[in-house]
């Protein structure tokens, strides 16, 4: 008795699994908005002395992660701050559900790690949104933290700065 009703959970577990796998055109129409590749974790304020040290600066980072299970070609595609300062990728392709870090300071680029090869801080520590957009400049995600509007911002010219609150 109690083996069967074991068997009978296992198969309705099973059926269920199997109706949560849809095929991915199905799950396409579900979720249009859905970014393949999306901005899935920031490090505005980097950790220790803000020394602009290269260690400081390649602190600080930008994760995107591909949501899919193929590769896109980022080529072409742009990371953005609030006052206009642009990453552009270069001939660079995240693998089906992989991650990749950019950092803000200068470096090695690999498959896991890019580097924008700045040597000032991208991401104000205060308030900032990264906006990612792909090679025909059509909007993918973006990531806001921070408050838009503050009296210390004087009017957004904050001569692009960092903030340390």
């Amino acid at each position: 008795m109690t083996a069967r009703r074991l068997s009978a959970a296992a198969l309705a577990a099973a059926a269920i699994v199997g109706a949560v796998a849809l095929p991915a055109s199905a799950a396409d129409h579900v979720r249009p908005d859905r970014p393949k590749v999306e901005i899935s974790a920031v490090q505005y304020d980097s950790p220790g002395p803000e020394d602009r040290s290269r260690r400081s600066l390649n602190k600080e980072w930008v994760e995107l992660t591909n949501t899919t299970r193929r590769s896109v070609n980022l080529d072409g595609w742009t990371l953005k701050n609030e006052d206009g300062r642009t990453y552009t990728f270069d001939h660079y392709r995240l693998e089906g559900r992989a991650t990749v870090r950019i950092h803000t300071g200068v470096g090695r680029d690999t498959d896991s790690d890019l580097y924008m090869d700045r040597h000032n801080y991208m991401w104000d520590n205060y308030s900032d949104t990264a906006t990612l957009r792909n090679d025909h400049d059509r909007f993918i995600d973006d990531a806001t933290w921070g408050g838009r509007h503050h009296g210390d911002r004087h009017g957004g010219g904050h001569g692009g700065g960092h903030h340390h609150h």
